[in-house]
């Protein structure tokens, strides 16, 4: 992972001594809460609901155990013991006081990490395939990548003050695990028919209250040509986007109002006034980074008895078959720990958890672990050999739920009961739904399904991509929520469709238990999942099943 230069620390340094004295003028008086607010935001400090959040940044999900160790730290000593870990593969921090915000950015920067523009109108953190660097079916690792985009929009003069937030994603694999097609800029790695390597660039996706799938703007660009192309990006949106509305002043609005033929002459144009200002810098820059990215020294000792234990233990079984992907190295996995133990809240890890995860990481992943951006833990390295001892440490833990991917690997956001945007709760209707079908034991026999929830229009919870998504509202003053159905994030991405009117708090569960019920007997075999259903079958006999006299009855 990257390792900070003194730059870095002294960068950071400066950056916190200055909120420490905003921070103090605010408290003072000498600031009033709308003078004060453009100022937190850039530091990553919210004001929520019942207090302020303060979203820390992890760059492409990335960690090691010290830093892991740190967050836990802070936890215990400044909010309530937890943290919890959003889709932007960041983690926030609930319940901070503001006086203790200076302590806690300090306590960041002394094991690197900030919170540096995860706010504001500007590029926040980038984000990546949290399995990148272990994936077998990756072309090219995206971290060096992700943190060449970070370092250079950090604090960059032009873009500090954009029409709209900017985000950005990149996959180093075919399969698209970043949600590249939903960002504002998404970048797939590539090599042409020579074997230059390069990227695929995809501009104005987003979700939230129009969203849209994000257009192709470039079929191969250089590698080397990557910083000037998206400074061309960033510089025509920043000239053209709106900035008359807030709601239509993210880049998908410009693309949908200019047509992507005109931006892409746009951009092309610029990019060429750009590449006059790059000598080479930004790749030698780019080799800095890459050096930073060497795969482990990995041990080469067989999977140590692992087909043996796999044969013997179902629950070991079970958790290898849903919580591991094939690794690069055939002595080794990926390992994804599920944060949605079924009850619990989706993404919320206690600080001896993290403990734990820190300890896992240093003994037994090459001292790497991810957040990824449907909020769980990776651990990309793991040996076969160690697969069981982890397993068993994470089982005694709470961490080790075999659900990845499946109906109770729900995300969702804060929603109602943090956010003061939020118009309907998010998080127990993800805790009914994990509650129910555990209590049924259908999970494994639905098979993959990826359900995600939004408490506002916002869509902080993906739930426009969700297999099935709901999005809560609140009608006449009470909550009501309305289902989507065929949203994708994958390579083939969609924006789920509305199925028609929304339910009731109390009618939800059930309507998602209709939808369930419906597949279950629609689907040819089980080995066709729900969304491959959804395709051949359609619309029709999901809204039949919900709308029909009786299911009408608990419309909201």
């Amino acid at each position: 992972m990257y390792r900070y230069s003194d730059f870095d620390r002294a960068f950071l340094t400066r950056r916190n001594q200055q909120f420490r004295d905003q921070v103090a003028r605010r408290i003072s008086g000498a600031l009033t809460e709308d003078e004060f607010r453009p100022l937190r935001l850039m530091n990553g400090l919210y004001l929520q609901l019942h207090a302020y959040m303060l979203r820390v940044a992890v760059p492409y999900g990335a960690l090691n155990s010290r830093q892991m160790n740190a967050l836990a730290d802070i936890a215990d000593r400044w909010d309530e013991g937890y943290g919890h870990i959003t889709t932007r593969q960041n983690i926030q921090f609930n319940w901070p006081k503001l006086c203790d915000v200076p302590d806690i950015l300090d306590a960041l920067a002394a094991v690197d990490m900030h919170a540096t523009q995860t706010s504001g109108n500007c590029v926040r953190a980038v984000t990546a395939d949290h399995f990148a660097g272990a994936a077998a079916d990756e072309i090219a690792d995206p971290r060096p990548t992700a943190e060449l985009i970070r370092q250079w929009f950090a604090d960059h003069p032009e873009f500090a003050f954009l029409p709209r937030k900017f985000k950005f994603a990149v996959t180093g694999s075919d399969h698209d695990r970043a949600v590249i097609k939903v960002h504002d800029i998404g970048l797939q790695l590539v090599r042409n028919a020579s074997g230059a390597p390069g990227y695929r660039v995809l501009i104005g996706g987003g979700l939230g209250r129009t969203p849209m799938i994000a257009r192709l703007i470039r079929e191969f660009l250089p590698q080397a040509d990557l910083l000037p192309y998206i400074e061309a990006v960033l510089a025509v949106y920043n000239q053209i986007g709106r900035r008359d509305n807030k709601y239509k002043a993210r880049i998908k609005i410009t693309v949908h109002e200019h047509k992507i033929e005109t931006i892409r002459a746009m951009v092309e144009q610029r990019f060429l006034e750009q590449s006059a200002y790059f000598d080479g810098a930004d790749q030698v820059l780019l080799a800095e980074i890459e050096r930073n990215f060497t795969p482990p020294a990995y041990k080469s000792s067989g999977s140590g008895g692992f087909e043996a234990t796999l044969a013997s233990d179902p629950i070991f079984r079970s958790f290898v078959d849903t919580n591991t992907a094939q690794h690069k190295n055939p002595d080794y996995a990926i390992v994804s720990v599920s944060l949605k133990k079924h009850g619990d809240t989706p993404g919320d890890i206690s600080s001896a958890q993290m403990r734990v995860i820190a300890k896992l990481a240093k003994t037994y992943s090459y001292d790497d672990l991810r957040f990824s951006h449907e909020q769980n833990i990776v651990l990309p390295h793991v040996a076969k050999s160690d697969l069981k001892t982890v397993h068993a440490t994470l089982k005694e833990a709470g961490l080790a739920t075999a659900n990845i991917g499946l109906i109770s690997d729900i995300i969702a956001c804060p929603g109602m009961d943090y956010c003061d945007l939020a118009t309907a709760r998010s998080i127990p209707v993800a805790q009914d739904i994990a509650n129910r079908f555990d209590a049924l034991k259908l999970e494994r026999d639905i098979g993959p399904l990826k359900i995600k929830i939004s408490g506002c229009i916002n869509a902080c919870g993906h739930h426009h991509v969700g297999h099935i998504g709901i999005l809560g509202l609140e009608k006449a003053g009470v909550e009501s929520y309305q289902i989507t159905l065929g949203g994708d994030g994958s390579e083939d991405a969609a924006i789920g469709k509305p199925v028609g009117p929304g339910f009731s708090a109390q009618a939800i569960l059930p309507a998602i238990e209709t939808l369930i019920d419906t597949y279950l007997d629609l689907r040819g075999d089980p080995s066709e999942s729900f969304r491959a259903l959804f395709q051949r079958l359609g619309m029709t006999p999901f809204k039949h099943a919900l709308y029909g006299q009786e299911a009408r009855t608990n419309a909201a």
